[in-house]
Formats: structure tokens, sequence, C-alpha cells
């Protein structure tokens, strides 16, 4: 089944908006009739299976453009609309994309490689026999055809193409739903870009079950987001962990503002340290609150915990969602039975990707016999719930060992008035390597938080080889245009003075 017709399935014609709010609005009906409508003129003019960019914030432009394409049996490339040359020319080079829909105000120079452009929806017409389904009758679709690709950084941080087949957000969409019980009465906040696969679930599942979003596309404006959790009587909300962090220790009213309708809030797109966790739950205790795991090549999602275990699992991932085996391996690929060893979690199911595109040997080392190696340590406790360690390319090797960054950020960030901590690897000249926390406070002009503080409560919780040796304070918080932190690349980086 193509994914488009499972998604309208039920909703194609329900008589409410899908999406709501002041900017721009938009009917099941109309997103479903001007999608079909411009997934004919693209099958028509085009053909199937060409790799069309789109590139536009979340809009009714994103909306429409992004399920014609599906529907048309083409290849949906999303891409962030601050992507630069060079990026997109290594993109261009690995899916030899010749068709872009890119929103007007992004018009640029940086499309001249492409032979097609269009900036706004083009006029279509009904179709040569009339507005029909007759050019889509596909019964015999094969789902195992790629929907989309998602780009994604790999270890050496050039883009890699991951892709999806319409099998693979249909299984997905199917787990998140059953999971997170989504009915046609939810409504999400929605401030995760579409290009990111965590922001495309919430659209995916919502379309599915009739449901609605709403759209903020600046979380920056923190009073904006909670008045539209409150306006709009969103019933979720989707969040990374700088949205968590930022929402408890930069708002001054999140924690003491109610809110009747919202029902639940998932948080995936890395680990929330322990601390916010708890804080959150302390200060809206009626808001379940669900942690989830997941990668790109799976689709989005790949585990989670339940709100119920959320007090005594704090810090896993939980386990596998539904219709997802997960366990984990040696270094020889080895099943690991035993509870409490670490090795590295492997995934299989539908919702895997089928491949990197144009990188045979990259799809060689991370798809092995059926199973997705995550390249994420964790270990398993005696109840089977998952705890994620360290990331395999994040492991620092300071005074002759072994440190995972996660474990000193922990400490740190339990400090009332920190609000994000990073930790890496720089050069030093006796040691090799030794450790920089790079800290985000509330107020940088917080003198109770100074260098010695930070340094004795390591020095209480942790061994001596995990304290930092040089700390930077700031009040800025550095993400990407997914919300996401954006961490410093593998390998030590040149230091203490920071050059290049």
């Amino acid at each position: 089944m193509n994914v488009y017709d499972y998604l309208f399935k039920e909703s194609g014609f329900l008589y409410k908006n899908f999406l709501l709010g002041n900017k721009e609005q938009l009917s099941y009906a109309k997103l479903y009739k001007e999608s079909l409508r411009l997934a004919r003129h693209l099958k028509e003019t085009y053909g199937q299976q060409n790799n069309i960019l789109l590139v536009a914030p979340n809009s009714v432009f994103f909306l429409v453009v992004y399920l014609a394409i599906m529907k048309s049996g083409n290849v949906c490339v999303p891409l962030n609309p601050a992507i630069g040359k060079r990026n997109l020319s290594m993109i261009l080079d690995i899916c030899q994309a010749g068709i872009a829909f890119v929103e007007e105000s992004l018009m640029d120079d940086r499309w001249e490689p492409l032979e097609h452009v269009y900036n706004r929806i083009p006029p279509v017409k009904n179709g040569k026999n009339g507005f029909s389904l007759d050019l889509f009758n596909e019964q015999e679709f094969d789902e195992n055809r790629m929907a989309e690709i998602i780009f994604t950084s790999g270890s050496t941080g050039e883009p890699k193409g991951v892709m999806i087949t319409h099998k693979n957000i249909i299984a997905n969409t199917n787990s998140i739903i059953q999971y997170l019980r989504l009915t046609g009465d939810d409504i999400m906040e929605v401030v995760l870009p579409f290009y990111y696969c965590y922001g495309l679930s919430l659209l995916h599942t919502h379309l599915k079950v009739g449901g609605s979003i709403v759209f903020n596309n600046n979380f920056m404006f923190i009073g904006q987001v909670i008045k539209d959790l409150q306006d709009y009587r969103c019933t979720g909300f989707a969040g990374v962990p700088s949205h968590f962090q930022i929402l408890l220790r930069k708002s001054k009213s999140f924690k003491t503002t109610t809110f009747p309708a919202l029902r639940y809030v998932t948080q995936a797109g890395g680990k929330l340290h322990e601390v916010f966790i708890r804080e959150f739950m302390d200060s809206q205790p009626g808001i379940r609150f669900y942690v989830m795991y997941g990668q790109t090549e799976a689709t989005a999602r790949l585990a989670y915990l339940t709100p119920e275990r959320l007090r005594d699992k704090t810090g896993s991932l939980g386990k596998a969602i539904p219709g997802v085996e997960l366990k984990i391996v040696d270094d020889r690929g080895r099943t690991i039975e035993q509870p409490g060893v670490v090795g590295e979690l492997v995934a299989r199911g539908d919702n895997i990707m089928s491949g990197y595109m144009g990188d045979e040997e990259g799809t060689r080392q991370t798809l092995k016999n059926g199973w997705l190696h995550t390249g994420d340590l964790v270990y398993r406790d005696g109840d089977g719930f998952y705890y994620h360690t360290a990331r395999r390319k994040e492991i620092i090797k300071a005074g002759g060992k072994r440190v995972s960054p996660k474990e000193i950020e922990e400490v740190i960030v339990s400090i009332p008035g920190v609000v994000d901590c990073s930790v890496h690897g720089v050069f030093d000249e006796l040691l090799g390597e030794t450790l920089k926390a790079e800290i985000v406070l509330a107020d940088v002009q917080q003198v109770e938080i100074d260098e010695t503080v930070i340094k004795r409560m390591c020095a209480e919780k942790l061994s001596p080889e995990k304290v930092p040796q040089i700390i930077r304070f700031t009040s800025k918080m550095v993400v990407a245009g997914t919300g996401k932190k954006i961490r410093k690349p593998n390998g030590v980086i040149p230091g203490p003075t920071d050059t290049p």
C-alpha cells in the first residue's frame, strides 16, 4: 500500500481542520484534494521514482507537497531550509535530484543546479480524465518502494541518505499510535521541523488517526509555545532534550502553569538527564511523560518507557515498541543475555531502513543479517529495561581510561541554575586528552556557580579522571534546527585555547 492511501484511509474527507493556527489553517478535505491534485500533475509530468527535494518550514506548502510526492510514486527528500551549498552539492550527487519544491522566501542561487524548481504549488487542472482516482489504481503498489530519503550526518559529518520505504512509515506509525493511544481527539503542538524524522512521525500519526496539529516554528519564544498549548487545548507536546531544559529552567512560568487539556508529552532525540525528568514530574504531575528512543534509520522510533515506570526506571530507554525486536551484542556480534553487561544495541522490524543511498559499505556496516546496528552502547537490567551508556563515537579516553561524557554531564546539570552541559575531550600535552565542560547557565551572572563549585561537585560524585579540568560558562545553548544539541565532532578537540 502507498503510505498516502494508508494515512488518508479513514481521514481523507473529515469535516475538520488538520492544521490549526492563526497564520495558516487547513482542512482534511482540502489537504486530501490538493495533494491528490498535485500528485496527478507530478505523475503525468515526470513519471515515477524521481527523487524530489522539498525545502520549506512547517507549512501548508510542506504538507501538500510532501504527501503529493509520495502519492505520485516519487520519492520525497525533505531538507533543512538552512542547508549550505556544500552539503546541498553532496546531496545532489548522492540522490541525483533534478526537481525541487522550495518555499518562495527561500529562493536563491543555491537551487541553480536543479532543472525544475517550484516556489509555489502550481495551478493544476483536474487531469485528462477529470478529478478521479484512475491514475492511481495501485492495488499492486509495492510497499517496499522508497517513499522518502532523510539525510542525516554520519560519523564523518557528511550527509548520509537514509532510505525509508512506504512499509517502514506504515509500521512505525502503527506502533506509535498503539503505545501512545492516539485518537482523533488528539491535538499536537509541533515545534519539531518536518525534515527531521521525529517531526515527521507527528505528522504521520495525527493524520492517520484524524487528529490535529498546531505549528510553532520558533521555540525560542517560549511564551508563545505555552500560549498555544492553552489556546488550542493541545493534548500532546513532543520535544528533544533542549526543549524540556529550556521550559524547565529558562521559562519563569511553565512550572506553575496548568494545562488542563495536555494529556502527555514525549521526549526523544537524545538522552534527557534524569534531573530534568524528575523536575518535570514534580512540577506537572498530571501530564504523562514518555521517554522515547530511536534513530532516523528506524523511521523514528525503537523503544519507549511508559509513564507508569518513569519513577522506578528513571534513566532507562524502556523496552521495544510494538513490532520491534531489540537485543545487545558484543564486539563479535554474539548476543549478550546477562543483565548489566554493556554491548551494542541492535534492532529489527518492519520500520528499519532499506539502507543508505549510494553507500553500500555504510549499509553493510549498519545492517547485518537483518539487524540494525545502532552504534549505541547499552545494558539491560533484570526486568528487561534498557539503559543507554554512550555512543561509541562519544567515548573519551582521559587519563588512560575510557570515559562517557553523559555520566559527567548528569552530575553537573543536577546543580540548580544549570540549563545544560556538554563535556568533550581537548588536547593535553601530558595526558594526551583532558576533559572540558561547557556549561549553560540560566543566568550567567549567578555568582553561586563558579569553576570551584563545579569541580567540587564532580570530585564528590565521580572518580578523579572524570573531573573536568577546563570549565567554560555561557548563557546560550547551541542547537541545530531540529532543537538537538550540537556536539563536538569525534576525536580530540585541539585545546586548551580552542584553536582549530
